[in-house]
C-alpha cells in the first residue's frame, strides 16, 4: 500500500516515523527485522504500522521509494551548493551510500511481489533525470569525461558497492571518480 497524502496530521507523522524506524533499523540490521521492533522505534502501536503497511513488502516499498526520492532532490541540493564536478562526485557517494544501506533489499525486491512492481519505473524516472542534470552541468565546464552517461554510472556504482562490502566499494567508488576527470 503506497503512502497517502491525504492522511490526517497525526496519522501522517506516525507514518513517517515508521518509515523512518524501517529505514533505520533496515539499514543498521537488514529487512528482517521484526515489526514489532520498528513500531517500538517509532514509537507507535504494531497495529498503526500494519494499518499503514498491511505487508512487509508495503514497508520496504516505502522506504525504497522515500530513499529513491532522497537521492534524487541531493542532485538539486548539491548542484546548488557546489561546484559541478563536486556536486556529481558527492551525489555519486551518496547514491553509493543508498546501495550499501540495502541488506536484504535485492532479494526481497526480485521476489515478484507486487507492492514492488513501480519501483524500477520510479528509480529510473526520478534518479536518472537528477543524474543526467547533474553531468549537464559537469560537461558546460568540461569536467567529465564527454562519453559517460548516467545509465554507466548508476550501474558502474551499483557494481562497484554493495551492502555487505562497505570499505573496498567505497575505495572503488573513489577510483571511478577520479576516472571521470577529463584529461
Amino acid at each position: 500500500m503506497a503512502p497517502s497524502n491525504r492522511l490526517r496530521a497525526d496519522a501522517k507523522r506516525s507514518e513517517e516515523a515508521v518509515i523512518k524506524a524501517a529505514r533505520d533499523l533496515f539499514a543498521a540490521e537488514g529487512i528482517d527485522v521484526p515489526n514489532r521492533t520498528i513500531a517500538q522505534a517509532a514509537n507507535v502501536g504494531v497495529g498503526t504500522l500494519y494499518r499503514r503497511f498491511p505487508t512487509r513488502a508495503d514497508l520496504i516499498a516505502a522506504v525504497f521509494r522515500q530513499e529513491i526520492d532522497a537521492c534524487a532532490r541531493a542532485a538539486g541540493e548539491l548542484a546548488g551548493t557546489q561546484p559541478p564536478f563536486e556536486a556529481l562526485a558527492d551525489w555519486l557517494r551518496r547514491f553509493a551510500a543508498f546501495i550499501m544501506t540495502k541488506r536484504g533489499f535485492s532479494t526481497a525486491l526480485h521476489s515478484g511481489d507486487s507492492a514492488y512492481a513501480g519501483l524500477p519505473v520510479h528509480f529510473e524516472e526520478r534518479l536518472y533525470p537528477a543524474l543526467d542534470g547533474l553531468l549537464a552541468e559537469v560537461r558546460k565546464v568540461k569536467a567529465i569525461r564527454a562519453d559517460v552517461t548516467a545509465d554507466d554510472l548508476v550501474k558502474a556504482v551499483a557494481r562497484l558497492v554493495a551492502p555487505e562490502d562497505t570499505g573496498l566499494g567505497e575505495r572503488m567508488l573513489e577510483i571511478l571518480i577520479d576516472g571521470l576527470r577529463a584529461n
